[in-house]
């Protein structure tokens, strides 16, 4: 492929931007009626994606359909999951690293038969086997009740968003705490209360070079040692072969991950194996894995209505790339997926806040939208307001679920909790759409076609839970590929850590009396400290 592969070079892009003059009218009650939303419905994988309330019509699903196929979207997924080494800049120094996050999950029906994917797969299963015996040997002995995981980015966020979202299959003799901040308060609150005698903490670093997570363990040993404790006997590694961290005189356990395996996209590896079957069990992170190949599976469905994350993907770019709307907020109707935006907030913005092509040059088109959100119906009573009536419009994807996790809910004049969480999902995707008049109060005017979609579930399982994870990993990747940018890799992070580490040198010089580092402008705000 040359270097035209991007958005602003396909046929179908122009004609979007035609039909993008004139989008279609939601207020208007001939469009938004119920023969639209029974329409515009999508299913896969136990989950319904609902987009009659997205301002598209036939003509502009027609053109995105052509965009999806102009880009070579499919064959791009397709290429991903067979291990081709995309994860580059052609050209320029770069990764040049394959992308299988989705090997660590083919164990099940129609697994991929390419040399590299297949070699992938086959090393995650010899992690899953020695990650089952291990479950095993606790759960035989019983002599651990609470686990501590240190890391941070995607080795904290997914983690602690899945725990989160299963938090109600925990088995009662067992609790998990995270430490990611860097700010020594936050290991300080988490290790007051435990019996270290009873206590494990797993450390994940892929390079076991990352800065925090190092910083943090050696706050975590330092308790341990101090309670005449071995520490050997209570850290896990989760960390690549061969690295500093792959070390037995230091762990009790190593458990492998590679580099084909981005950190955002790292939960349904030993990232977040190890925390959550020491949690739940290993039979829940395996339905976790099923429900997430079935979805990557989904998105090599040349049909688009079986293609969720196809089709989420294309939503996207017409909300971003034509109708220009700058950001998004992913907003969870259910209190278990509390974490859930945040994780999806690294996942989209890491991989697709790029201004770069996969070819080294310089996009003159808008890529990855801000994300962020909060769960209903705590976040209508926070920024709903904006949302209805502010001056900027902001696309939702909104998420919910026929029946609660615990089961124990109460009939309160005539419904469920459940039923009262539903219709307020329901009751705003409609009111933002469809908006409603006022002629005689402009303050109580809602201009409406604030656009947004549905993702349904029966329940948040384990299972449907990787269906979800899987959903928003490859919808993020399928934007990537259309606006031809690369989604693997994140140039931005890394700024930061080396003038991070220039002014650590300064307050180390500082200590020490030795020569001021050459960092002067880092220099002039630590001196900032000295007043306070």
């Amino acid at each position: 492929m040359g270097a035209q592969n991007t958005l602003d070079h396909y046929a179908a892009t122009d004609k979007l931007k035609q039909l993008a003059q004139h989008p279609c009218d939601l207020t208007d009650p001939s469009v938004l009626n119920s023969q639209r939303l029974e329409k515009y419905t999508a299913e896969a994988c136990g989950l319904k994606l609902l987009y009659g309330t997205e301002r598209v019509t036939e003509e502009v699903l027609a053109a995105l359909s052509e965009l999806a196929q102009q880009s070579q979207a499919l064959e791009h997924m397709k290429n991903m999951q067979d291990g081709e080494e995309i994860n580059k800049i052609e050209g320029y120094p770069s990764e040049n690293r394959r992308v299988l996050h989705t090997a660590v999950r083919d164990f099940f029906d129609h697994p991929r038969a390419a040399p590299a994917a297949l070699k992938a797969t086959q090393e995650a299963g010899e992690e899953i086997e020695k990650l089952k015996r291990f479950i095993q040997k606790l759960d035989q002995k019983n002599n651990f009740s609470d686990l501590v995981m240190i890391g941070i980015g995607g080795s904290d966020l997914g983690p602690r968003a899945h725990y989160i979202a299963l938090e109600h299959l925990k088995k009662s003799h067992r609790r998990v705490h995270f430490i990611s901040n860097v700010d020594p308060d936050d290991a300080a609150a988490i290790f007051k209360d435990l019996d270290l005698s009873r206590t494990l903490v797993v450390c994940v670093s892929k390079s076991g070079t990352t800065l925090e997570t190092l910083t943090n363990e050696e706050i975590a040993r330092s308790y341990f040692i101090n309670a005449k404790l071995k520490t050997q006997e209570h850290f896990i590694a989760v960390t690549g072969k061969g690295s500093r961290m792959d070390d037995p005189k230091k762990y009790l356990e190593s458990f492998y991950i590679w580099d084909w395996i981005g950190g955002r996209y790292s939960t349904t590896s030993m990232v977040g194996g190890v925390m959550l079957a020491f949690a739940f069990g290993f039979e829940v992170f395996w339905d976790l894995l099923r429900g997430a190949h079935e979805m990557d599976l989904a998105a090599l469905e040349p049909e688009i209505s079986r293609n969720l994350p196809l089709l989420g993907a294309l939503l996207g770019i017409w909300n971003r790339n034509f109708l220009g709307y700058p950001t998004l907020a992913i907003i969870p109707y259910s209190q278990a997926l509390l974490r859930f935006p945040a994780h999806i907030q690294q996942l989209d913005m890491e991989s697709n806040g790029k201004q770069i092509s996969r070819w080294g040059q310089r996009v003159d088109f808008q890529t990855g939208p801000v994300i962020w959100g909060e769960p209903g119906t705590n976040a209508q009573h926070s920024f709903f307001q904006l949302i209805h009536q502010g001056t900027a419009i902001i696309p939702l994807e909104f998420i919910g679920f026929k029946e609660s996790q615990y089961q124990k809910d109460l009939l309160y004049q005539g419904t469920t909790s459940q039923e009262k969480l539903l219709s307020n999902l329901f009751a705003q995707a409609i009111g933002l759409a469809a908006g409603q008049k006022n002629i005689d109060n402009p303050n109580q005017n809602f201009p409406g076609n604030r656009p947004s979609h549905i993702i349904l579930g029966r329940q948040l399982t384990p299972k449907i839970l990787g269906s979800l994870l899987a959903y928003f990993e490859h919808k993020v990747a399928f934007e990537g590929f259309i606006w031809g940018i690369n989604s693997f890799d994140q140039e931005g992070v890394q700024l930061g850590k080396v003038l991070a580490n220039k002014i650590i040198s300064q307050f180390a010089n500082i200590r020490s009396q030795g020569k001021p580092s050459e960092f002067p402008l880092g220099e002039v705000l630590i001196k900032q400290l000295e007043t306070l």
